[in-house]
Formats: C-alpha cells, structure tokens, sequence
C-alpha cells in the first residue's frame, strides 16, 4: 500500500487538473463514533463517488465506504459510511471519483472514538467553535464595502489540529436571490464552501453543525418562513450530522457524544415565534424539542452538557436576537429555573449570531453556575460596538470585536477535569483565555 501510495503522489501534478474538474468541496469527515465514521463531498458533475481507508497503524489493510452516484437535484453532494471500524484509531482516507483517485497536498484523516469507560480516564480532547462565515460573491453582495473576508482563518483552525469543530451558525448567508428557489439555496452552498482556504480543515477535522436565521432563510427567519423545508433539505445534503431531528421532532436537532461530554445540538428557528409577534408564550425551541433538552440534561451522566444554540441564551442585554429581547425572556427563565430545580451542574451554553466574542457567566449561591461561550464571527463583518452592550454577566475582558473562533479545550484525569476556552484571531494569534473547572458529584 505505501509504495501505490507514494507512486500516486508522484504522479500528482499529472493529475490535479483532471482532479480540479471532478471535486467541488470536500472531503469532510462529519460525525464519528467509535465503530463508524461519516464523510461528505461535493462533486462539479454526476459522478460516482466512494472512499478507501485504511487504519495509519496497518496501512496495507485497504477498506472501502459505500459508493453514491451524485445527482444534480441533491447539489452533487455524497455521504459516504465508514463501516465497522475499531475504537480509538486514526485511518487515512482517500476519496475516487468515476474510480479515479483524488489526490490531495493534504492529509485526509479521520478518527473513531475511544472506549474509555470503566478502562481509566476520559481522553483530553479539544474542539473549535465559531459563527458566521460570509464568502464575498459581488454580484450578489450588497453594494459597498465587501462584508466577508480573512478567510485566511481557516487556514489557523486547521493548524490547531483540533478533534473536530462545531459551527454555530449562519454557515452561509442566504442572500435575496438564494432562498426563495432551489437553485438559489444550492447556489450559494456550493459557492461558499468551494473556497480554497477551507479545504485543508474541511479534510482534516470532524464537523457537527447548527444552524441560525442565515441558514435557515432571511435575515431574523422564523417559523413563518415559508421555504425553510427547502433550506432543511441542503442543510441536511451539505452537512454530515449524526441526525436532522430526534424521534418525532424534526428540524437542525441532533446529539453526540465526545470522551465526557455530551452535546444537545439545538434549533432555534424552525419553532421560533416571530421576533415582533406580541403576546405570551412566545417560543425559540417550541415546547416539544424544550422538553427532549430537559430529559437529556436531567439524564446526562457526562461530566460536560454542552448545549449549543444559534443566539445568547445568558446574556441579559437586550441587543440582538438574545434571548432576554423580543418577548422571549420567559422560555430564558423556564431554561435557567429547569437547571436550577434539577440541580443540573456543568452546563455549558455555546453560542454565536452577535458578531463579537464574550464569556458570560451566571452564579447564583447554592445554584449551579452556568456557563455562555459566546463566539461569532468567524469571516463576517464584526460588531465593533459590542463593548457599549450592558451584559452584566459577562466575564470582565472578555469581549472581542474582530474576526476570530474558539478552541475548547478538555484536559486531566476523571475527577480533576480542566476546561480551558481560548480565542483566536484569523492568523492565530491568541486574544483571550479563560479557564475553569467542573463541580463534581463524587469525591476526589
């Protein structure tokens, strides 16, 4: 195997313009468990499309996903299984499309989960966060000054070499001529996730996504919006999530697990009652899918419940689509007095939709603290007035105003667990850390 492999990678320049025409975005690893594995990508045409794997430890043991034949009215996207691998373990990944080998100036890899309870301590682990990724497209683009850029911040994430990234919405940004027809919504996901800066992180790294009112339809989308079927459809055909909904509730739902860690994946516009709407028991999550999060949170054995949602929950500014504005400060109660009356601990709020950064905590004394990791934007336009907006539970210095993503990270033994959250800018550099530690039931 590493003499076919080193004989293709010399052949590489022979085969990249026939490669160019073939693959549009992609490969992506999407969700992973601890015996298989997901992986997307988007062809330029019909095609058929599979991936050969094979473990980094024993590289001359060749396996092989599915094989999907593209199509143009599912935006010539693939997702390809990964069957039947053993726990814990890196594999190398090539993708062929019409049997012809992709050859990548990258690594493409993948990894299964570790079993690790009852055997000894949770695995360190780290992940990325963010918000709001705007590609610049002109003719589209509203007239002025260009709203997206630094997408060079992809090319940083993919040197954190994180265990995989969470987007939080706002993936793309629908725009007038995209989210009224199929073609537009296609359109623009193929147009925005074609950029070259993102196709080394895309191949590298696991992603789980949300999404937020960019995604879902226009600007401030809620359950009113008469096309958000169509818009669930590529959500679900450009992204390789563990599910699109749970039991009977449909929507951008799902859940995974990660080491000690659990993560409720929340949608927070296919129930949304419209911002300007009066009346009481207006709604984000609609009493259906507020339940399922109150019967996992309650159930959660993990020492970590992230739960992540498009907009502040936390904050209690009335900018923006946060939950204490437009009517909604009820559910944000309802959520709060939930993890307080159940005696919840270690709930961790990740979230995005504002276009700056901040950490804002919430300590009641004999409560739980809980804990918003807010960050947005990854390449949009940032919000250089979020300093003025009275947050009064934000963590003094924390606020960042310019284009930047999270890493989380997750260290030390079972019972002596270290979360620490840094922010960086899109060339890397460091802006912010804060860290903090788990309560926990048992005694150390």
């Amino acid at each position: 195997m590493k003499q076919i492999f080193f004989i293709l990678l010399f052949l590489l320049p022979l085969l990249t313009p026939a490669q160019e025409k073939l693959l549009n975005a992609g490969p992506m690893p999407g969700y992973s468990t601890m015996k298989e594995v997901a992986i997307w990508c988007q062809t330029t045409k019909e095609a058929t499309v599979f991936a050969k794997f094979w473990n980094v430890e024993t590289p001359n043991e060749l396996y092989q996903t599915n094989t999907v034949k593209t199509k143009a009215d599912e935006g010539f996207t693939a997702l390809l299984i990964a069957p039947n691998l053993e726990p814990g373990n890196t594999y190398q990944y090539m993708i062929y499309v019409d049997g012809e080998p992709v050859l990548l100036p990258y690594k493409t890899l993948f990894h299964s989960q570790k079993i690790w309870k009852w055997r000894g301590d949770p695995p360190d682990f780290s992940f990325l966060t963010g918000s709001g990724s705007y590609i610049n497209e002109p003719k589209y683009d509203r007239p002025g000054e260009p709203y997206g850029g630094g997408y060079e911040i992809y090319n940083s994430m993919a040197k954190k070499h994180p265990d995989f990234m969470i987007w939080l919405g706002d993936n793309v940004y629908l725009r007038e001529p995209d989210w009224n027809s199929w073609s537009g919504i296609i359109h623009r996901y193929t147009h925005d996730r074609a950029i070259p800066q993102l196709q080394e992180f895309l191949a590298s790294t696991h992603h789980y996504a949300i999404w937020d009112d960019h995604d879902f339809g226009p600007n401030d989308s809620d359950r009113s919006f008469w096309n958000k079927n169509r818009t669930m459809k590529a959500f679900k055909l450009f992204w390789a999530n563990p599910s699109y909904g749970v039991g009977d509730i449909k929507g951008a739902i799902t859940s995974f697990q990660w080491g000690d860690a659990d993560f409720f994946l929340l949608d927070n516009r296919t129930y949304r009652t419209p911002n300007r709407r009066k009346g009481k028991n207006k709604t984000q999550l609609g009493e259906e899918q507020l339940q399922w999060l109150f019967d996992n949170l309650v159930s959660s054995y993990a020492t970590f419940k992230f739960v992540v949602i498009g907009g502040q929950v936390l904050s209690d500014s009335k900018m923006f689509e946060s939950y204490v504005n437009y009517g909604f400060e009820e559910e944000r109660k309802r959520i709060i007095r939930y993890i307080y009356d159940q005696n919840i601990h270690n709930v961790i709020f990740l979230t995005g939709d504002v276009h700056f950064s901040e950490i804002t905590v919430l300590k009641e004394k004999g409560k739980p603290d809980i804990i918003d990791i807010t960050s947005s934007p990854l390449n949009s336009g940032p919000n250089t007035n979020a300093i003025n907006q009275n947050n009064t539970l934000r963590v003094p210095g924390s606020v960042i105003m310019e284009r930047n993503f999270a890493e989380i990270r997750i260290t030390g033994p079972r019972l002596d667990r270290k979360v620490i959250v840094t922010y960086y800018d899109v060339n890397g550099k460091e802006l912010y850390k804060y860290e903090f530690k788990p309560w926990y039931r048992e005694k150390k």
